[in-house]
């Protein structure tokens, strides 16, 4: 039985009566210990990850500082006045600690030591030092140099332009590396086609999900997806890079005719392509009164659901019903109707459509690439776009999960005509 008296003990405290709160609080401070271990043990881990960090930023910092010096270390490279010598462990001393790096050692011809400018300051100056962990502290929540580098190097001294180069040489190194890796190997079954604007720049992007569920991104090509030959030049190139251009594919796209125009000139009649539904629905109710949309709505979402032909003989039905005070709304619903039921004559399960009918799964990517590019405060022209496009995408692609009804992706493989035997159809694929 509990005992009644214990609720003498409660107290009932107004949230905005401070002093009373103060009272209660100093008569309870027993109560409190648990929360203060949770505080400490908090903060201990942010500083561990603060130190991390400033360590690696450092040390990045002294790197960059000893090239404008000496050079990038290259095998090969004719000696200059100045050499690498290695590395040596250092100390960089903050307001209230010491920072312990691995810092790079120069010599010139005769032997002699060549101090590293960037070293020199940071041990001397603490106030140089702070101002880069405050630097630090402002942008660790991107997990990523890029954005706190630049201003880093300005306070201990590494010139702008080494650093600008340093960042310039990677991501093109990394968008070089995304645009031409090898397909072969790669048992692409859908490929989602969607286009990015970044700072007026128009970029397509392509992405594919294999048989195992797995989302790759294909490639990234400059132009706009209204272009019908910049469509073609990326499409050309997956198929150079390995991409079997005599299989069928799934091609979700927008409403765009030049894309569409593209894919049949580049994979022919077999290709089956699945217009977006989210766009054909914003497009048809944006173009009707609030009363006659929310009907509307109703009426695509359901017959979505249904069989091919009973889906669109409902869609006509309500064009019909729209024609006459909403011309424009019932001319876009049945454009391109068939095109938005594809997957519904594949016989797909809902599992599957309910990914495979939009192009949601390539405009996830998308957002992860404007939220990166936004940090940029100056293109200097469309191929540095490109570079921070093809970074955000790749940063997008670490948190990739396989797509929904993994399970049932033997269906789609099925109907694709891409499974050659009875055997195949026995055990599905398991998601990961």
């Amino acid at each position: 039985m509990k005992d009644r008296k214990s609720k003498s003990n409660l107290k009932v405290v107004h949230r905005n009566d401070r002093a009373q709160v103060k009272r209660v609080l100093a008569d309870s401070g027993q109560a409190l210990l648990p929360m203060l271990e949770l505080i400490e043990g908090a903060r201990a881990s942010i500083e561990e990850l603060m130190h991390e960090a400033a360590v690696g930023l450092v040390e990045q910092l002294l790197v960059l500082s000893a090239q404008d010096l000496a050079g990038a270390k290259q095998r090969g490279r004719e000696a200059g006045p100045v050499l690498w010598h290695g590395a040596q462990r250092g100390v960089i001393g903050l307001a209230e600690r010491q920072l312990r790096v691995q810092r790079p050692r120069l010599r010139d011809k005769n032997g002699r030591e060549v101090r590293v400018p960037a070293y020199e300051r940071l041990r001397n100056h603490a106030d140089a030092a702070t101002r880069v962990r405050d630097i630090l502290i402002a942008g660790v929540s991107t997990r990523r140099y890029a954005q706190v580098l630049p201003e880093a190097a300005g306070t201990v001294g590494v010139s702008k332009s080494a650093v600008s180069g340093h960042f310039v040489e990677a991501s093109a190194a990394q968008l070089a590396q995304f645009n031409e890796r090898s397909l072969i190997d790669l048992k692409v079954l859908v490929i989602y086609i969607d286009g990015i604007i970044v700072n007026g720049h128009h970029i397509i992007a392509a992405l594919g999900v294999d048989d195992a569920g797995d989302k790759h991104l294909l490639g990234l090509s400059l132009g706009a997806s209204e272009n019908a030959q910049v469509v073609k030049d990326l499409l050309r190139r997956l198929i150079e890079r390995g991409l079997d251009a005599t299989l069928s594919y799934l091609f979700v796209i927008d409403g765009s005719k030049a894309l569409r125009s593209a894919i049949d000139e580049m994979f022919g009649k077999q290709a089956r392509v699945q217009r977006c539904r989210t766009h054909k629905l914003r497009n048809v109710l944006e173009r009707l009164p609030k009363t006659e949309a929310a009907q509307t709505k109703a009426v695509m979402t359901a017959a979505y659901k249904l069989g091919a032909k009973e889906g669109m003989a409902k869609l006509q039905k309500q064009a019909q019903w729209l024609q006459r005070e909403h011309a424009g709304a019932a001319a876009l619903l049945l454009e391109g109707l068939e095109e938005t039921f594809t997957v519904n004559a594949l016989g797909l399960p809902p599992s599957l459509t309910r990914c495979l009918c939009t192009t949601n799964i390539i405009e996830n990517p998308n957002g992860i690439v404007r939220r990166t590019s936004r940090r940029v405060t100056r293109y200097r022209d469309a191929d540095m776009a490109l570079r921070w496009t093809a970074a955000g995408f790749i940063e997008a692609q670490k948190s990739f999960r396989k797509i929904q009804g993994v399970r049932d992706l033997w269906i789609l493989e099925t109907a694709l005509g891409r499974r050659n035997s009875d055997s195949d159809l026995a055990e599905p694929r398991e998601a990961a």
